[in-house]
C-alpha cells in the first residue's frame, strides 16, 4: 500500500474531510472546556427539533456555517 494513503501515527487509510454543513449545534461546556460541535446538518428544522429535545441543563447553540448565532437552548 502506498504510504501516501496511510497515516503515519495510526496506520489508517486516509479519509477525505466531511463536507461542510449549513448548520451546526455547539455544546458550550464548562468555562474551562472549549465549545464542541455535537451535530451538523443542512436542515434548519431538523436542527431546531434536535435542540428542542435536549436536556435543558446544558447550553446548546445553533450556528450557521459562518458561525453566526441563530438560536440557543438552555
Amino acid at each position: 500500500m502506498s504510504r501516501a494513503f496511510v497515516r503515519e501515527d495510526e496506520g489508517e487509510r486516509w479519509q477525505p474531510p466531511a463536507p461542510r454543513r449549513a448548520y451546526r449545534i455547539v455544546w458550550r461546556g464548562h468555562e474551562t472546556q472549549p465549545p464542541e460541535v455535537v451535530r451538523e446538518t443542512d436542515d434548519l428544522l431538523d436542527a431546531l427539533r434536535w435542540l428542542q429535545t435536549r436536556d435543558q441543563r446544558h447550553l446548546f447553540e445553533l450556528r450557521d456555517d459562518h458561525g453566526v448565532l441563530l438560536a440557543t437552548a438552555s
